[in-house]
Order: C-alpha cells, then structure tokens, then sequence
C-alpha cells in the first residue's frame, strides 16, 4: 500500500523589486495585466484567507539593495573585490572626514598628508635635557638607511588551527619564533631549519594574547590567556605550570568571565605584569611563582585594558591601554586608582602603546579610528600628540586587532610596521600589505606584499637583530627577509614552503563565531601554487623608498 501524504498548501511568495524598470511600457499590455488581475482578484483573496486561516504567512522575498553600512535599501556599501565603496550617508571610511571617498581620500594617496614633521615640539626642558645627555652618546646622530625584508624566504601554512593571535622570537636563538592563536595553542617553529615545529595544545584553552620570556631562563616563556590564566611554559618539554587563575569555578557567564589581555615583563622588579577585561591589574612574582598584592583598577571599570609596556629605560614607567579611549602613564612606585601620571585621550579603542625600544622616551599608539599618534616625548607637553598618521586599520570582526610595533634595531626610532585593512588592487588581484612608516615625517617608506599571501596581516613582529620580518596572516606564518638576502621566489625550493594537513574541517564554535577556521589561503595542500611566474612577480611586487 503506498503510503499516505497529508497535502498541503505552500505560502504565497511575494517578490519586492528594487525598480520598476520591468513593468511594461505599452498601453494594450497594462490593460491586459489589469484583465488578468481582476479576473484572479478573487482567487487571491481567497488563497490568503486559506493561508491566514492555516497559520501561514506570506514569504516575501526582496530583491531591493541593502547597504551594509547603514542598514537603508536603495545602495550599496563595503568591500567589492580590492575596492572600497562608501556609503553616502557616512564620511570615508579611511580618515572618518567628509567630502570624499575612501579611494580619492589624499591620505590614501599620501600617508604624510596633514602630518606636521616637527621632531622635538613640546619637548624642551630640564628633564629632556637630562634625559638627551644620558642618553645622547649612545644614539646615532646620522640616520641610517632602513633595510626593508620585503621578500618571503620561508613559510608554514595552515600552522595553527585557528588565526595566529601573538608573535615573539627567542631572546638568544635567532631561528626561534613563537606564536599563540585563537584556540590557545603555542607554536614553535625554527625557521632557520623550517621542518623543526611543534605545537602545543595543552597549554591554554582560549586566545593566547601576549607572551614574554622569562628574563631568567630564556627556555620559559610566559603568556596571558582569555581564559584568565597566566601560564609557565618549559619550551623542550612543553609542560606548563599556571601562576594564577582568575576563574577557578569555571564559566560562570559572561558577566563574571575575567580575561587577560595587556601583560609585560618588568625584570628589574621580578614581576610579570598583566591586566584583563574589567579594567584591573595584576602581578605575579616570577620567583616565587604566586600573585602579590591586590588588584589596581587602572582603566573605566569594566572595559578592556588590552596593552601593557614597560619603559626599557625607566622601568618604574608603565603605560596602559585600553577600550575606554585612552592610553595612561603610571609611576609603579605608587601606582593606584586613578593616580596616573598622564592620560592620552583618543578619539575610539586603544589598540597597542609602546614605549620607543632604545630610549624609551617616544610613545607611539594605535586607535580604532585609523590613526597612529606620536608623542616625541615624555617629559613633554602630553595633551596633544606631536602627530597623528592616517593608517587603515580600523577592522570588523573574525581579526587579530592591528600593532604598530617598532623597529627595535633603528636608532633613529622612528621606523615602525603595522599591517594594512584596506586591500589595494595590484593586477586584479586584492591585496593587503605590510606597510613600513617613518613616524618622524609620517611617510610610507615600504609596502611589501606577496601575491601568493590574500590574506590580511595584522600581526606582525620585527626581529630584534637580524633583518627578518615574521608575519601571522591568518592561520599561516611568513618569514621575510631583504630580497639580496635571499633566494629569489621563482627558484625557491618548495621545502622551505611546509604546507600542514591537521587544519581539520570547520565547525560552529560555542559563540557561532568559528569562521577564521577555513580562512582563504590560496596555498593549497597538494602543493599549488607555491611558485609564481616572473611576470605575475613583478607587477603584483611593489616597494616604495622615501629618503
């Protein structure tokens, strides 16, 4: 006997068009058309009765345009392809000001656009003085010419599982790199003989955001977790030891969750330093391994303090940074609520602060707003920086946060690296580089990219001897190197390409939030496209130097 089926009737589907550009222009077919719907006007109504009368309700389906930006039908905004298209009911996308479009915007065409060059404005006074006399015969006084690693010698992709969160290199092994993700996984990889990596999975189980050596043993690294724990790591045997633990009952929701972001080393005090989402601070002393004192509230109750740096000169000097808008300056000797040296008020989120590596008397900072802002110095006029540059880094979500890191090797301090949110179209293909910026004139010295690499870079980490840059585009790393340095792209040896299989397939993480798991490399597991043709080479390659 076949089986039964209970009919049923579908819903009415109703089609919203954006223009009326289909309807016809003829009079005989308008008076056709109204024929036909007088003719059904009964059968219409009655199919809607039936359907209101079984619970069913109308699908419509729109096919009007949507903006992405502002919600409102009638255009389109955001990313098509490389280019940028505004939403004419918001300023450009790039600089936050009207009256032009992202890619006509003259900060885009010129990064120095607006910048005022001043080298020491604000800064003369007795402290300065002092400071520039200490410090003065052990800093150059003749620029050096910056040597820009823009070409990539070696690469592992598909390392991590989840998008690469944190970059550090060994304090003493020059081929060591160490890098944490979103799942809580520590990487270690010699790159120097690239097959040498391993990965530990064991060590956190949430996004690893920050991680230091130990000034002690450069074999034990320290990292700070969004699982609000700071864990002691033995790089040879990979066993971990946790110093403290902000969630001891485990989830207990989302309002009681602590998360640590901002963390740094201070050695002459023996305490790792680090902060979480509510606005605290915290100290763990790394020689008895336990946390000292109470916690500090050093930022807006409640928000995130997502960057911690101590002074490489004066380590009693702590800056801060966080999602209340604001960057501060705290005296360690006396540091308390509210008892901060200086507040650098900014305009959106605090993304990274830095002390400059040398002299430690140059802050430059990262906003949400697409600005990099300086203070030339400390001991300054602090109210207002000495400049603010107009960058692209301003990202929506599934993203590692982007850092204007310095370079540690330029005694000029003034050359900084920060990847680039908006893609550019190199030879119809979208691209985002890496962009090298002298803060001192606000001019793009290098942008480097790689055809092979469509992914965004926002992490990325400047050796602090040799000429290498590691970069982390999604879950991927690359190792660059000044291109007379190393092998050219078309004669490389794939083995210093290693492709990993142990990705897995993506699956719906706890908060839906899971798609950095199958992001775009367009490196592929069976070895393609780990080579690109000459021609394709030189006009996807670009580089630009500005004396």
């Amino acid at each position: 006997m076949a089986p039964q089926t209970r009919r049923t009737s579908f819903p009415k589907v109703i089609i919203e068009k954006d223009t009326d550009s289909e309807q016809s222009s003829s009079e005989e077919e308008e008076e056709e058309e109204g024929e036909v719907s007088e003719g059904e006007n009964g059968k219409e109504v009655e199919e809607t009765l039936d359907a209101k009368r079984k619970g069913k309700s109308p699908i419509c389906i729109s096919l009007k345009k949507v903006c992405k930006v502002c919600k409102k039908a009638g255009h389109e905004a955001g990313f098509k392809g490389a280019t940028y298209i505004d939403c004419p009911m918001k300023p450009c996308f790039l600089c936050k000001m009207p009256g032009h479009t992202t890619m006509t915007c003259p900060h885009r065409v010129s990064t120095e656009y607006g910048v005022i060059p001043t080298s020491l404005r604000n800064s003369r006074n007795p402290f300065a003085y002092v400071f520039e006399r200490q410090l003065g015969p052990t800093n150059s006084r003749i620029k050096p010419a910056y040597v820009i690693p823009d070409q990539v010698s070696c690469a592992v992709i598909r390392y991590h599982s989840r998008r690469v969160t944190s970059l550090e290199f060994h304090p003493t092994n020059n081929n060591i790199l160490l890098s944490g993700d979103k799942k809580g996984q520590v990487g270690v990889w010699d790159f120097g003989k690239v097959y040498e990596k391993i990965v530990y999975g064991n060590i956190h189980s949430c996004i690893v955001n920050n991680m230091r050596f130990s000034p002690i043993n450069d074999g034990t690294v320290y990292a700070a977790s969004s699982d609000g724990t700071i864990s002691c790591t033995d790089l040879e045997t990979g066993i971990s030891l946790s110093l403290m633990n902000l969630n001891p009952d485990g989830w207990q929701g989302p309002g009681s969750w602590r998360m640590l972001y901002g963390m740094d080393l201070n050695k002459e005090k023996g305490v790792v330093l680090v902060a979480d989402n509510f606005g605290y601070l915290y100290s763990v002393d790394i020689r008895a391994n336990n946390k000292t004192g109470e916690a500090i509230l050093i930022h807006k109750r409640g928000s995130k303090v997502v960057g911690l740096h101590c002074n490489p000169v004066q380590p009693d000097l702590l800056l801060s940074c966080g999602n209340d808008h604001y960057a501060r300056i705290w005296d360690m000797r006396r540091i308390e609520a509210c008892s901060s040296l200086y507040e650098l008020a900014h305009k959106r989120v605090v993304n990274s602060a830095y002390f400059s590596p040398l002299s430690g008397s140059k802050i430059v900072t990262t906003s949400q707003d697409n600005r990099l802002r300086v203070w030339d110095s400390i001991f300054g006029n602090l109210d207002s920086p000495s400049r603010e540059i107009v960058h692209s880094h301003d990202f929506n979500r599934h993203l590692t946060p982007f850092r204007a890191e310095w370079d540690p090797k330029d005694p000029s301090e003034s050359l900084v690296v920060v990847g680039r949110y908006i893609s550019e179209n190199y030879n119809g293909a979208a691209l985002h580089p890496i962009d090298f910026i002298d803060i001192s004139t606000g001019q793009l010295v290098a942008e480097i990219m790689d055809p092979n690499i469509t992914t965004i870079s926002p992490v990325n980490k400047l050796h602090p001897c040799d000429d290498v840059l590691a970069s982390g585009s999604s879950r991927s790393l690359f190792i660059w190197r000044p291109k007379e340095k190393c092998e050219p792209v078309e004669q490389k040896d794939e083995g210093k390409i290693i492709v990993c299989s142990g990705a897995g397939k993506k699956r719906g993480g706890k908060f839906g939030d899971d798609s950095d798991a199958s992001d775009g490399d367009l490196f592929s597991s069976k070895g393609k496209n780990l080579k690109s043709k000459k021609s394709s080479l030189k006009s996807y390659k670009s580089q630009k130097v500005k004396r």
